[in-house]
């Protein structure tokens, strides 16, 4: 496995923490027109009698082509890093954004999503490569989850504003004039202010740190494929979430966008604890598992509440566009460590290549589920793919640098298991209650008499 780096001299604190606020910044008005067609489906629908299914394709036209130049834009960030590549980029999405508000068809409109889409691809990589160079080991889940808010800002911006700027302009596809001005001011933001890391050049560097981590090793192809299949729930809820309130629970325009919104922001400041979680735990990799379990119980229960109109139907798709969130930051974070520094711009190229696949896939496929079926076999069949991915999550990967916190935090955990297991306090002092005593003289060689 390539070494790790830690890329932390010749730059204060205080620097870093704001590359990593310029970079969200860039990289959530990437996101909001990667995913600010989704909030255009009530206009296109009522204005020009869109159906959800080819509403919901035109949604994942930006996802299209993304994945036609992610592993491109990563192997330019391996050869001339990442300021360029943000800014060159946030030019070209402004750009392409734009142009789709002056087209009048819909497959001049597709066209210009989908290459806006290519260059929007380009802060995905960045973002990440940014954090893993430039913070140590024990800062980067924290570091990353904070730059990882990008996408649930972003979208939680975009409900608030697209669909309120497409329902008072004349036409629908003006909301993207929002994501247009965003792109360009942060076009200038990255030429100000983004500072590529201190790297090695190929020939100063050692053969393990050149060595390609995918050979002898199926770490990163795991990892790649867990965060495809976890994008699947982000998907659907950021899609449908907006029109199935509107639908089925007849909430108005604005109320259902500040739902949307308010749920974005709870999964901004999740991915924010979770990745502080992961630098705690020495496990980048772990807290995923647990994500996709409760994803699986979180969307199973919104099948089943929708099914039966009960009240809690809202609080768990509030619940699931949360935890379907929660994953991203860990999953990157856990890329950049594992490929190291010559082979991370790829590695996170080819896993959002994987990742745009399944959210450019999701939305036509799932909108043509609901037309057919209705919401709750859709839930129901969007759970299954974070179930699929729990056995592949390879949590006993340590991320370099962390394995001495990872193993005292399994030793720690060992300890008060066994001190439970006892019937005492870690002090060594008895635990009050039935079943500390049960315990207790189960520990002597005594059988517990039972309860009368």
């Amino acid at each position: 496995m390539p070494t790790d780096p830690n890329g932390t001299v010749g730059i204060s604190t205080g620097r870093r923490w704001s590359i990593v606020v310029v970079s969200l910044l860039v990289t959530a008005s990437a996101f909001i027109f990667i995913n600010g067609v989704a909030f255009l489906i009530p206009a296109l629908e009522e204005d020009q009698g869109t159906p959800l299914a080819e509403a919901g394709l035109l949604s994942s036209m930006p996802s299209f082509g993304m994945v036609a130049t992610l592993i491109l834009w990563g192997y330019l960030l391996d050869r001339i890093g990442e300021r360029i590549v943000l800014t060159v980029g946030s030019v070209l999405t402004a750009v392409a954004a734009y142009a789709a508000t002056t087209v009048h068809t819909m497959v001049s409109f597709a066209a210009l999503l989908f290459v806006g889409g290519m260059a929007a691809a380009s802060c995905n990589s960045a973002g990440g490569r940014l954090v893993s160079g430039w913070f140590p080991p024990e800062q980067r889940g924290l570091a990353m989850g904070v730059r990882q808010t990008a996408q649930p800002l972003g979208i939680a911006l975009g409900a608030l504003v697209i669909p309120e700027l497409a329902e008072r302009s004349k036409s629908a596809t003006a909301g993207l004039i929002f994501p247009a001005v965003l792109c360009a001011v942060s076009a200038v933001l990255s030429f100000v202010a983004i500072t590529d890391p201190p790297r090695k050049e190929w020939d100063e560097a050692t053969e393990q740190e050149r060595a390609n981590p995918y050979r002898g090793s199926w770490v990163l192809r795991r990892i790649h494929v867990v965060s495809a299949l976890l994008m699947v729930p982000q998907t659907v809820t950021v899609t449908f979430m907006l029109i199935w309130l509107i639908t089925n629970y007849h909430w108005s325009i604005t109320s259902a966008g500040a739902l949307v919104t308010l749920s974005q922001l709870l999964g901004a400041v999740g991915r924010v604890m979770v990745g502080r979680w992961s630098d705690r735990i020495g496990s980048r990799l772990r807290p995923v598992r647990i994500m996709a379990v409760v994803g699986v119980l979180v969307l199973a229960g919104l099948a089943l509440a929708d099914q039966l109109r009960s009240s809690i139907a809202v609080p768990l798709m509030v619940a699931a566009s949360v935890v379907a969130v929660l994953d991203n930051g860990l999953e990157s974070t856990a890329v950049t460590e594992y490929a190291g520094p010559f082979w991370s711009g790829r590695s996170l190229g080819l896993q959002n290549t994987y990742q745009r696949l399944m959210a450019a896939g999701a939305p036509p496929v799932f909108g043509a589920l609901i037309a057919a079926h209705g919401y709750p076999p859709a839930f129901a069949v969007c759970g299954i793919f974070p179930l699929l991915a729990v056995p592949i999550v390879p949590a006993k990967t340590l991320p370099p640098g962390l394995e001495t916190r990872a193993r005292t935090q399994s030793f720690r955990r060992l300890r008060r298991w066994i001190s439970f297991r006892s019937g005492d306090w870690p002090d060594g002092t008895p635990r009050p209650g039935p079943l500390a005593r049960r315990q207790r003289l189960r520990r002597r060689g005594k059988v517990a008499a039972p309860p009368t």
